[in-house]
């Protein structure tokens, strides 16, 4: 065996149980928090743009 198929054979185990122990609501929950997350990160930045430039 050389050792590039050890390697590779190595991350696909690894793969295959991190893939195995994450449900779909544990995805679909990490997808809202980051949008929630870009959109409170839009809206602050704006906030903080308008803010600056009245002064």
């Amino acid at each position: 065996m050389k050792l590039n198929d050890i390697r590779l054979g190595a991350l696909g185990g690894t793969l295959c149980s991190i893939w195995a122990s994450v449900s779909f609501g544990d995805v679909l929950q990490t997808m809202l928090m980051a949008a929630l997350g870009t959109i409170i990160s839009v809206v602050t930045s704006r906030l903080i743009g308008k803010i600056g430039k009245k002064k």
